[in-house]
C-alpha cells in the first residue's frame, strides 16, 4: 500500500486561498503505480466503503442523502451536489467541495499518479494577534479528522488499485 504523507499544500491548491484567510487547512498525499484521472478518484473516493458510512451518517442526522449514481455523477462533472456538499471550485486536476453549513472544505487533486485530499474549516473569529478559532468542538476533533482523513485516502487508493488489476 503506498504511504500517505501529510504535506504542505500545493501552491495551485483551491484550498490557499482559506489558508491565507486563516482557515485551518491540512493536505495528504500519496503516489499510485499508475496514472488515474480525477474523476476515476473522485467516484473511488466518494464510493468506498468508508465514505459509504458517513452517507449513512448524513443521510440519517441531517437528511443530505446520496447514491452510487450521484458519486459518478459529480466524479463526471454532470452534478453539483453530493450529500452534504456542493461544488466550489473545479478544474481538471481537481474539486472543492463546500459543506452545507459553510464551515468546511473538501479538496481532491489528482496529479498524474499523486493523489491529493485534503480539508478547511473557516474560523469562527480571527483574533488581532493572528490567530484563528475554530470552535471548541472543531478544535478537539482535528485528531480525529486527521486520523479520518488519512482513512479516507487510504481507501481511495485500495479501491482505485483493486480496479487497476481487475
Amino acid at each position: 500500500m503506498p504511504v500517505i504523507i501529510a504535506q504542505p499544500l500545493p501552491e495551485k491548491s483551491f484550498l490557499s486561498a482559506y489558508r491565507e484567510r486563516k482557515a485551518y487547512t491540512d493536505a495528504y498525499s500519496l503516489e499510485l503505480p499508475f496514472e488515474v484521472t480525477l474523476a476515476e478518484y473522485i467516484e473511488a473516493f466518494y464510493t468506498t466503503w468508508l465514505f459509504k458510512l458517513e452517507r449513512v451518517v448524513l443521510a440519517t442526522l441531517v437528511a443530505r442523502p446520496s447514491s452510487e449514481r450521484q458519486a459518478a455523477e459529480l466524479a463526471l462533472g454532470d452534478g453539483r451536489r453530493f450529500a452534504a456538499w456542493t461544488v466550489e471550485a473545479r478544474e481538471t486536476d481537481q474539486i472543492l467541495m463546500c459543506d452545507f453549513l459553510c464551515k468546511t472544505r473538501s479538496w481532491l487533486m489528482c496529479d498524474g499518479k499523486r493523489l491529493w485530499f485534503g480539508s478547511a474549516i473557516v474560523p469562527k473569529a480571527v483574533h488581532s494577534n493572528g490567530e484563528a478559532y475554530l470552535g471548541i468542538g472543531f478544535h478537539l476533533l482535528i485528531p480525529l479528522h486527521r486520523l479520518y482523513s488519512k482513512a479516507l485516502l487510504r481507501a481511495a487508493a485500495r479501491k482505485l488499485i483493486r480496479s487497476h488489476e481487475s
